[in-house]
Parts: structure tokens; sequence; C-alpha cells
């Protein structure tokens, strides 16, 4: 498998804005309510947001091709940039998406080594991530790969509350 990772920038925007609208809404939409789907879709990947996290020094975006086709994406959060604050070392792993037609072909898997690496050149203690408590699929990705659950928090769709697992795996 010929698979590249390459870090967005600011003139990758619009392309970053499709790619993360299109995953989201292929992973999440169908169970989901309309209205609070749209309402999330607009706030969260606005041109306005994206630009702001883009721009700040402690998120990474990364585009993944496979040979030339982009195929997915993932974000990295660290110091204050982490939803959540559990160490100022850590590193959170916001986002990890491989578009429908690519998945299943260990595309999923390199990104998230991808992401590991990077967090143990940081020397960092743990990298941790949440995901959605009604996405088995994503919950066994991640334990497979030695993510341990150790807490949850709210994730809001909208204004519909639901519950995010907290998964951990130790770096050190």
């Amino acid at each position: 498998m010929n698979l590249s990772l390459v870090k967005c920038s600011l003139e990758d925007l619009s392309t970053l804005r499709e790619i993360a609208q299109k995953t989201f809404c292929d992973a999440f939409e169908a169970n989901n309510d309309p209205e609070e789907f749209k309402i999330h879709l607009d706030y969260a990947f606005s041109k306005q947001k994206m630009r702001f996290e883009l721009l700040n020094p402690n998120s990474e975006f990364y585009f993944a091709y496979l040979d030339k086709d982009l195929v997915g994406y993932l974000k990295m959060n660290y110091n204050d940039a982490q939803t959540e604050q559990f160490a100022p070392t850590a590193v959170e792993l916001e986002r990890l998406y491989v578009l429908e037609g690519h998945q299943n072909k260990g595309i999923g898997e390199a990104m998230l080594q991808f992401a590991i690496n990077k967090a143990k050149n940081r020397k960092s203690p743990f990298m941790w991530l949440g995901v959605w408590q009604e996405n088995p699929r994503g919950i066994k990705f991640y334990e497979r790969h030695g993510f341990e659950k150790f807490d949850t928090h709210p994730y809001f769709i909208g204004t519909d509350r639901q519950i995010d697992w907290l998964l951990k795996l130790d770096i050190t």
C-alpha cells in the first residue's frame, strides 16, 4: 500500500471541509435527527471554525493519500487545543476518518499508527480520543489497537446530548 500522510495548510481549507463533512455524514447522519444533524454540521464544519482550527498551532490536520487519491484525514490536538485537559503532554486524536469506498483496506490502521508515532515522538504519556457509544465498529477498531475506556463525556449533535466513550492508549 502506497499511503502517505500530508499535513494540511490553510490553502487546503476547502478540500478539508469537503472530506470532513462527507465522512461525518457517511458515518453518522442516518443515526441522527436530520434537523439536529444539520445544526451540528453547519457549526462543526463551518469555514470560520475550521479555519480557526487549521490556524491553531496546537492542532494538526493530515490528509491521507493512497497513491494520489485523497482517501481520508485525521486531526490531532496538543496542549490547550485538546477538548478535555487530562494531562498537558497527552495527545488527543480528535478525528480519524476514511472515505467509505476505501474502508477495510488497512488505511485506518496505517493512519492510526502514524498518529501513535507522532505521539511517541512528542514523548507523550498517552493518546486519547472520544468515540460515540453507539459506534461499536469504531470502539472495536480502537480496542483492537490497545485503547481502553477510561471515562465518558457528552457530545452534542445540535441540542441532542450524546455520550462519547473516552479511550486511551499508554504510549510510554
